[in-house]
């Protein structure tokens, strides 16, 4: 007697292979049939009968940013509706944990404009034990989670602009041995936001060496994603040739319209790492604007202090006015896309009080207008009345370099979405996984259904060492899938980006029915997904 028997399907299996008419079986929660029309004779308890709709493997996110987010809302209704059944936190160096109670304030304050808050106590201080807290929660996904290094750096050395001495250097790889050690899939650093953008490559090499110990992979959102482009992507490829460690770039991007055209110059560069024999790969999501704080366009120099130190600075007429003028040119040592791209590229998505809500939705040149001032002083003034918390979508990118990487073989899709309770979120949030389906199959053809199918299943439980998952084969956990490729359909738009997809009938997380038609079914089966390796004793560099 199995658990489960899915009949009357069409099966893309996540290897990217033809989709083929068939049915499931699985028992316990693991698949245990995979054949042609009724090849499964055995009964089931339960027999879905997909009517003629893919059945796929579970979406996995390998990039969001819902490390408090799934402890506030476990069922996780926004990325269940897009069949995510699995996510990859502790992302671009950004996480809750390591958490030192001393430093309390520093880490909140850097991590609350991108993960947000939670009501729930913060009861861990380890890597290890904030994956403890996670599994006890139960939530209705899978998370897995990486290292942050910006967290461990503040958890040692605060918000200092300098090289580590060696005994903080040496306390920094111990948390890391431990995160790794408890499971976690790698190290991820994001070298725009300080105080990662502190830390010089020497650093990070020797962090990754620990890193490669385990078998773990470096995640980066590189230095610089505008003119500074291609350098930064050399920067890591260094990092990663040094350690030893395999790497994977975040959201892979040209911003800035000077910089268009050099994802294919950045491709490159990871076609040539990978023939020296390297692993890399990168990810992309499926839009022309990101989403980040707005304190990313200040120059690092003034985040040196913290948020605190910020707010003060913003004050000083001196400060001021060196932001207008160094925010009206490029920078040599730092990516100032406003030059390029404008302030009405810089859409204002929340705010952290009540005050500024009628700003949501409007561009810091709109709020100048509005106000009556300079861009430059609309920007200082928000972040002073907003206590430096507020989150943008960034309208920096070229729809064909879009395309272009999603397009290429090395990579797979990912959200990298933003916890968002009020405001006007990135779209994201809400559509990426539909919208690769809707917008880049359908109807753009960018991709072919299976290896869209593929770019969101085998790829990154492969890519971010999930086990068993991401293929719909004998032996693999039975996340699962079902959704009609014709009608699959991404609503959230930047104007009004709440808003569920259409298109998905059922998910599965472990055999078990979690989501029927947008609706949850009170099913609670994700785990906290941790990676089994074995310890390394070599960690050279190729």
């Amino acid at each position: 007697m199995l658990d489960l028997i899915v009949k009357q399907a069409r099966i893309a299996d996540g290897s990217g292979n033809p989709w083929y008419w068939g049915e499931v079986g699985v028992k316990d929660g693991i698949i245990t049939h995979v054949g042609g029309p009724g090849s499964v004779d055995v009964s089931a308890a339960q027999i879905i009968d997909a009517k003629g709709e893919l059945l796929t493997p579970g979406f996995i996110d390998g990039h969001c940013h819902s490390d408090l987010m799934i402890m506030d809302y476990p069922e996780s209704g926004i990325k269940m509706q897009q069949g995510v059944t699995a996510e990859v936190v502790g992302n671009c160096g950004l996480a809750p944990a390591p958490f030192v109670p001393e430093r309390a304030a520093m880490l909140q304050e850097y991590i609350t404009p991108v993960i947000g808050t939670t009501k729930h106590q913060w009861s861990w201080n380890t890597v290890g034990e904030y994956m403890d807290a996670i599994h006890k929660l139960k939530p209705a996904e899978h998370m897995a989670t990486y290292v942050a290094h910006g967290a461990l750096r503040i958890g040692v050395m605060g918000f200092d602009n300098r090289p580590p001495s060696a005994e903080e250097l040496e306390a920094m790889k111990a948390i890391v041995k431990e995160g790794m050690e408890a499971g976690a899939i790698g190290l991820s650093i994001g070298l725009l936001y300080a105080p990662g953008s502190y830390a010089n490559r020497h650093e990070i090499a020797e962090l990754c060496r620990v890193v490669a110990q385990y078998g773990g992979l470096l995640s980066t959102h590189i230095r610089g994603e505008g003119r500074h482009l291609l350098p930064s992507i050399d920067e890591v490829i260094w990092i990663a040739e040094q350690s030893g460690v395999s790497l994977h770039i975040s959201h892979l991007k040209a911003a800035g319209k000077r910089s268009w055209g050099q994802v294919q110059e950045a491709m490159e560069r990871i076609d040539q790492a990978r023939a020296r024999g390297m692993d890399v790969t990168c990810d992309v999501y499926p839009y022309h604007a990101g989403s980040t704080t707005l304190t990313t366009v200040l120059p690092p120099w003034l985040l040196q202090g913290g948020l605190a130190g910020v707010l003060e600075a913003l004050q000083q007429p001196s400060i001021r006015q060196r932001l207008h003028e160094e925010l009206a040119e490029e920078q040599d040592d730092w990516d100032n896309l406003v030059a390029s791209t404008g302030w009405h590229s810089v859409v204002v998505s929340a705010v952290h009080s009540d005050n500024n809500k009628s700003l949501e939705g409007l561009s810091i040149a709109e709020i100048a207008e509005k106000r009556n001032v300079h861009p430059v002083d609309a920007m200082m003034d928000l972040l002073l009345e907003e206590q430096a918390k507020v989150t943008i979508v960034y309208y920096h990118m070229a729809t064909d370099d879009v395309d272009a990487v999603v397009r290429y073989p090395y990579s797979l899709v990912a959200s990298d979405s933003l916890h968002c309770e009020t405001g006007k979120p990135h779209p994201r949030l809400y559509g990426t996984f539909p919208r690769i389906f809707s917008k880049y199959v359908r109807e753009r053809k960018i991709i072919t259904l299976e290896d869209a199918v593929r770019k969101l299943t085998s790829y990154p439980a492969a890519r971010f060492r999930l086990g068993k998952r991401g293929l719909l084969v004998p032996g693999y956990a039975a996340d699962m899938v079902i959704f009609n490729p014709e009608t699959i359909e991404d609503t959230a738009t930047f104007e009004d980006p709440r808003q569920y997809p259409h298109g998905i009938s059922h998910v599965f997380v472990n055999g078990q029915w979690t989501m029927e038609h947008g609706q949850f079914r009170n099913v609670y089966a994700g785990e906290m997904l941790r990676a089994a390796r074995q310890v390394r004793h070599c960690c050279g560099g190729h």
